[in-house]
C-alpha cells in the first residue's frame, strides 16, 4: 500500500501543478486579448499552451482519483473529514472540467472574463489543497 500511496500523492501533486498553472495562462491570455486583437501571435500561441496542458492533466486527474479510490477502499477511512475531502474533491473535478471550457471559449474567441477575474479564479486550487491537506493530516473530526 506504500507504493499505492506513494503514486497517489506523485499524481495529485502532478494534477495539481496543472491546476495552478493552467489559470496562469489564462491571466496571461486575457491581458493579451486586452492590449491585442485576439488574433494575435501571441494568442494563438497561449491558445495551444492551454490545450496541450489541458490534455495533458486529464489523464494525470483520473490517475490521482484511480488511486485514490484505490486507497479509500483498501484503508476503509471512516470519519467526517472523508467525506469533507471528497466534497473537497468533488469542487476540484468541476474545477478541472470549468478550465476545460474555458480553454475551449479562449479557442472560440469567447472569453468574457479579465485577468482580475482569472488571477481570483487562481487561488481556488490552493485554498482547496490547503483544506484536503489539513483534512488528510489531522483528521480533525
Amino acid at each position: 500500500m506504500l507504493w499505492l500511496k506513494s503514486f497517489h500523492i506523485i499524481f495529485v501533486t502532478s494534477w495539481f501543478a496543472g491546476l495552478f498553472y493552467l489559470p496562469r495562462i489564462f491571466v496571461n491570455h486575457a491581458m493579451v486579448l486586452e492590449t491585442q486583437s485576439g488574433d494575435s501571435v501571441a494568442s494563438t500561441q497561449l491558445k495551444l499552451m492551454e490545450r496541450k496542458l489541458y490534455r495533458f492533466m486529464l489523464p494525470l486527474a483520473i490517475l490521482a482519483l484511480g488511486s485514490g479510490i484505490w486507497l479509500w477502499r483498501g484503508y476503509g477511512f471512516t470519519g467526517g473529514w472523508i467525506h469533507a475531502k471528497l466534497t473537497l474533491v468533488a469542487l476540484l473535478i468541476a474545477y478541472h472540467f470549468y478550465c476545460g471550457k474555458l480553454v475551449k471559449d479562449f479557442h472560440l474567441n469567447q472569453n468574457t472574463h479579465g485577468h482580475i477575474w482569472y488571477r481570483w479564479f487562481n487561488e481556488l486550487p490552493v485554498l482547496v489543497l490547503t483544506a484536503v491537506v489539513i483534512l488528510v493530516v489531522v483528521k480533525p473530526f
